[in-house]
């Protein structure tokens, strides 16, 4: 079991990465989630006219975009749900689960493939609905509260879903673009990181990547490859996450309700334009494959690999971890 002196560090220790991790994780989901078709869409008397939404090219557009409409507090967006569910999820890996002390590290039990996925399926499923309200949170042009979580939720989630918060797991697409995303990582990149890339222990039992260099790059390859296929499964479930669930008849399943907000939140200072643009509610993603479609229809093939060096970055670093 953890001392005293581990779970003291650990808050500390935990702003510092937060810090740095906060922003540059909710930039990447607005840039994910901002919706930028290419034609011309149709107004009440169904003229063309053309989109009006902010286009933005790049990451560093969109980083550069929310310090200049919402300055410091907007790249913090998304703060509190991250910093809850982080410590909880610290507080548990601290308490019960292997904390050998080999330089700080912390790993789950050793159980094979079917259990590491087994354990991986389950952490994810009690984290998504943390994942989903930090990504509603990041996306809303609303300045909301620290420090009222009540207050934050009504305006984050549909009446709907506050009455009956399990339907979350039940949007559309979301729960299997994120357990594909994780069969992919438990299932392949892991063995194949084993068998490639196989740790070495020192005689004080420090563990270290055992690297040859022909292996190496075989490995690199197909994180590249991986790239591919993950980048996607991310766009998707960005998009996914941030669409509301509600049960009234004359809507559908997954659109926002006319008395969605009821809370009066302010807006934040300054802000004449919203940071992203949001796909019509009215229209929403009907699963995985229709939202593939969509994105691919409507925006371009490109739009599904939005900020895809940055996947690539976390599949390299975690090669030699």
């Amino acid at each position: 079991m953890p001392g005293f002196f581990e779970y003291l560090v650990l808050i500390p220790s935990l702003l510092l990465s937060l810090a740095i991790v906060v922003p540059l994780s909710g930039v990447l989901v607005r840039f994910r989630a901002n919706y930028t078709p290419r034609g011309l869409a149709l107004d009440n008397e169904g003229s063309a006219v053309p989109h009006t939404g902010p286009v933005v090219q790049s990451y560093f557009m969109m980083f550069k975009r929310v310090w200049q409409i919402e300055g410091f507090s907007g790249l913090y967006k998304g703060l509190m749900p991250t910093l809850i569910t982080t410590l909880a999820v610290s507080i548990v890996i601290l308490a019960f689960l292997d904390t050998s002390h080999r330089h700080g590290a912390y790993r789950a039990p050793a159980a094979g493939y079917l259990g590491t996925l087994i354990y991986s399926l389950g952490m994810m499923t009690l984290s998504l609905p943390s994942a989903i309200i930090t990504s509603v949170s990041i996306t809303t042009p609303h300045k909301l509260p620290y420090l009222n979580p009540i207050k934050s939720l009504r305006v984050l989630l549909t009446p709907t879903e506050m009455r009956r918060p399990w339907i979350i797991y039940f949007t559309p697409g979301l729960l299997a673009a994120e357990c594909l995303h994780v069969v992919y990582i438990t299932l392949i990149l892991g063995p194949l990181h084993r068998l490639l890339v196989p740790m070495a222990v020192e005689g004080s039992g420090v563990a270290y990547p055992e690297i040859s260099p022909v292996k190496l790059s075989v490995y690199f390859a197909i994180v590249l490859v991986s790239t591919g296929i993950l980048t996607p499964l991310e766009v998707i479930s960005t998009r996914l996450a941030i669409q509301r669930n509600h049960a009234s008849a004359e809507y559908n399943s997954v659109t926002q309700e006319v008395d969605g907000e009821a809370e009066e939140v302010t807006e934040f200072a300054g802000a004449e334009e919203d940071v992203i643009g949001l796909r019509n509610e009215a229209e929403p993603y009907l699963g995985l494959v229709d939202c593939a479609k969509t994105i691919i229809n409507e925006e371009g093939f490109r739009a599904l690999y939005r900020a895809w060096w940055l996947t690539l970055l976390g599949g390299l670093v975690s090669a030699l971890g």
